[in-house]
């Protein structure tokens, strides 16, 4: 985790620290030396990559639970996978899928959405496990879900999707 230091003179005594766009931004007073300051920033730094990790499990055993639900639902509960995830590392896409390791990843942004487009997004990457493509097979498979095509609209109004999808 990259750390930003930001010395102040007007502090006098407290460090503090907060995750802004990834970046650890702790501030502390402008008298504190490099070597007293280094053990606070790691102190702080392994507390929020706790909490974050913590939080990152919780969130992903969540869309495991739920992608067994649309699994039952729309394929049976014939598929299987190794790994469901959020990442942070997808920004152009909402999701893809490796089917030959049966590796999910879903953007984190896709977490802010209405579960319905949630939903579909976990449905979609189920379905590439059966057609890795984009056939019309895989659409078939994808159009079981009946607000697939609200869906589609949605994550193309947002940009986050194209025509293709991927």
């Amino acid at each position: 985790m990259d750390v930003k230091v930001i010395r102040s003179k007007r502090r006098k005594k407290t460090v503090e620290a907060c995750l802004e766009s990834g970046i650890l931004v702790v501030r502390a007073p402008a008298s504190l030396t490099d070597k007293e300051l280094t053990p606070i920033i790691e102190k702080l730094r392994a507390k929020v990559e706790k909490k974050l990790h913590r939080h990152q499990r919780s969130s992903d055993a969540v869309l495991e639970s739920r992608a067994k639900v649309l699994n039952r639902r729309y394929f049976q509960g014939k598929l299987t996978w190794q790994s469901i995830r959020y990442v942070t590392n997808q920004n152009k896409r909402f999701g893809s899928c490796t089917p030959s390791y049966g590796t999910i990843r879903i953007s984190h942004q896709v977490k802010q959405m209405p579960a319905w487009v949630r939903d579909y997004v976990i449905v979609h990457e189920l379905a590439h496990l059966v057609e890795p493509n984009h056939s019309r097979r895989f659409w078939d498979l994808v159009n079981r879900y009946p607000r697939a095509e609200r869906a589609r609209g949605y994550l193309i109004g947002i940009g986050m999707a194209t025509d293709e999808e991927g």
